[in-house]
């Protein structure tokens, strides 16, 4: 027998009780009424009323279980009963009742006017006491039970979540061994208060004091309305104890702005990163892109991939999905497939290297709107393989560019980075160039060309979390460049929103930059995220320091002096003003560079000086 099976059979069997159960007390109410209102005793009850009650037994009792259960008093989960359904029961017994005086009457079966109130009294009372009686049971044996094993809990917060968390907390199956001892909150008014017989202990600057003197295991933030700011420097002061973090998801985005204890989850980094997420005007996107034909390339990657993600649920006419990686298409290609199944998704193999290949597609699908995210984006391998990231990241930008001109695209969007600002690497110089060439194509064309420019990427394919999470997996150390070093950071979302709304707001020949708040030391984040993974910095996991890696500078930049800020209706997102350059010698540049690329030059790098002269390489160690 399936798990459904039996929980439909046990689901029909809970309900075959509470009706039988109801039965009876729907007939000892109004019995209970009648020896109330005459002395308590049956003997005192004239006959005439014992020969009303027995006559309306069965009508009466027929018309109070299809009011329950019209008022759903046999659908809700009782272990977790509330005022909620407090509610429903005194409105299905009032409804009942009402029901049985005017019946009572037109049948000229009534009873005395006060056994009707005193009815009513004793069936919300006897009805409210069975479905609450489980739950008082188990909340009393949960706070009196203690064992070794228990985890003990301290809350952040003494607000409505808090409430409702020691509540289910007190009750859940999930968390059986786990008891809440002791709150914090940051209103001095409400220390030394109590919720549910749990005590409010102190503000922030005592959770690390209470925490050893309660002995906490586990600490759980839930106050969901708190801002980025104000979570980053509460758990910032959690993090600093032993005890495992967990935060509760904002109560009002939950479905019935119901708390679930399930949905309660482990701190992530990401929590202590104190910047509130970028918004975008879905509007505006969906205005663009719908009934379009849109290409990304590098459709398989992180970026690409959350491209496609976002793409599809605005209706394009066709999205084309174009990698050089056939797995990382294949995996996007089926995700699209099984979450939206009536869209018109195209996916194709081949690199932005081959003129032939992208002339094929471009003849034809004639895609309207270009999202270029192919690219090779690894600093240090673009280090020791410089040709390869100027065939792929200069000429692959490019042809795509030259067949966006040649096909009459409407959009063509550039993804690129912060790296491009000043930059000490190739990989950062050849987005710099990739970024020139932009803004070259948007003047001699009708298609609107603009570029995108973020920081790092945080959960993307080589980004520092996921190398840091494998090294704590495999037992350590953790390895950071220099602890000095600084990055701006937003996650695949944010990037992927900027990137769209760039494009809505694309006029061509902008460089979109998104503010990203204040920059995180990589140093800090490797520190969070040991503590958070449970262990203690020096004893059970160590750091080291491992020195820049060539091309590698201690900070980045999002803009040049020169640029400027431009606001947008975005308040997050700013557009920098062009720089401009000679055109004819970046062509002939252009050109040269593509030669020495494909003739393995080894001295590439003078070459791309040329071309960007902002480019300032560090010299490899």
């Amino acid at each position: 027998m399936n798990q459904t099976k039996k929980d439909m059979i046990q689901l029909f069997v809970r309900r075959v009780c509470l009706i039988a159960m109801d039965i009876v007390l729907i007939n000892m109410s109004v019995l209970l009424a009648l020896l109330m209102r005459f002395n308590v005793t049956i003997s005192s009850i004239p006959e005439e009323y014992i020969y009303k009650y027995e006559q309306f037994m069965i009508p009466f009792t027929l018309i109070a279980l299809v009011v329950f259960w019209f008022c759903r008093i046999y659908h809700s989960l009782w272990e977790y009963a509330s005022i909620t359904e407090l509610y429903k029961i005194v409105e299905a017994c009032t409804i009942t009742e009402v029901i049985h005086v005017c019946v009572t009457m037109m049948l000229e079966l009534g009873l005395p006017r006060s056994t009707y109130f005193m009815t009513w009294v004793f069936l919300v009372v006897s009805v409210s006491a069975s479905r609450f009686m489980y739950r008082f049971i188990r909340t009393g044996l949960n706070r009196y039970r203690t064992t070794d094993d228990d985890i003990r809990i301290m809350i952040i917060g003494a607000g409505n979540a808090t409430n409702v968390l020691i509540r289910e907390i007190s009750i859940s199956h999930y968390l059986a061994n786990s008891r809440v001892v002791c709150v914090i909150d940051d209103n001095p008014n409400k220390v030394g208060k109590y919720i549910h017989g749990i005590k409010v202990v102190g503000t922030r600057d005592d959770i690390k004091e209470m925490a050893k003197q309660y002995d906490v295991d586990e600490i759980i933030f839930a106050i969901p309305s708190a801002s980025p700011e104000n979570r980053r420097d509460i758990l910032s002061i959690c993090k600093e104890t032993d005890c495992e973090l967990k935060i509760l998801p904002g109560v009002y985005q939950m479905v019935d702005g119901e708390i679930n204890i399930k949905d309660i989850r482990r701190v992530d980094v990401l929590d202590l990163l104190g910047r509130n997420p970028v918004e975008v005007d879905i509007e505006s996107i969906m205005g663009y892109v719908k009934d379009k034909v849109v290409l990304v390339t590098g459709g398989g990657g992180s970026i690409g991939s959350e491209l496609c993600r976002q793409l599809v649920s605005h209706k394009p006419r066709k999205l084309i999905i174009f990698d050089i990686y056939e797995n990382n298409a294949y995996d996007i290609q089926q995700e699209l497939c099984i979450n939206h199944a009536d869209a018109n998704v195209e996916t194709l193999i081949g690199s932005v290297r081959n003129v032939g290949r992208l002339e094929d597609i471009f003849k034809k699908y004639h895609p309207d709107i270009i999202y270029h995210a192919a690219a090779h984006k690894h600093v240090p391998l673009m280090e020791v393989s410089p040709n390869e990231a100027v065939k792929n990241n200069v000429i692959g930008t490019y042809n795509v560019a030259r067949m966006a001109d040649k096909y009459g695209a409407e959009k063509f969007v550039l993804i690129s980075t912060d790296k491009a600002v000043n930059p000490t690497n190739v990989m950062g110089a050849t987005k710099r160039i990739c970024e020139m060439i932009v803004q070259s194509f948007n003047e001699k064309s009708d298609t609107d060309y603009v570029a995108v420019r973020f920081g790092n990427v945080l959960g993307s394919n080589g980004s520092v979390i996921p190398l840091f999470k494998k090294q704590i997996e495999a037992g350590g150390p953790v390895t950071v460049t220099d602890p000095n070093i600084i990055r701006y950071f937003m996650t695949i979302p944010e990037a992927v929103s900027l990137v769209l709304q760039a494009g809505a707001y694309a006029r061509g020949g902008e460089i979109f930059v998104l503010d990203m708040g204040e920059p995180v030391k990589i140093d800090d984040l490797a520190k969070n995220l040991i503590r958070l993974s449970g262990y203690t910095l020096g004893v059970d996991m160590n750091i080291v320091y491992t020195g820049l890696r060539p091309g590698e500078k201690l900070y980045e930049e999002l803009l040049m002096d020169e640029e400027g800020l431009q606001e947008t209706a975005n308040k997050l997102i700013h557009i920098g003003k062009p720089i401009d350059f000679d055109k004819e010698n970046f062509a002939h540049n252009l050109a040269r560079l593509e030669k020495s690329a494909y003739d393995e030059t080894e001295d590439i790098r003078s070459i791309i000086k040329e071309v960007v002269p902002t480019y300032q390489p560090r010299q490899q160690q």
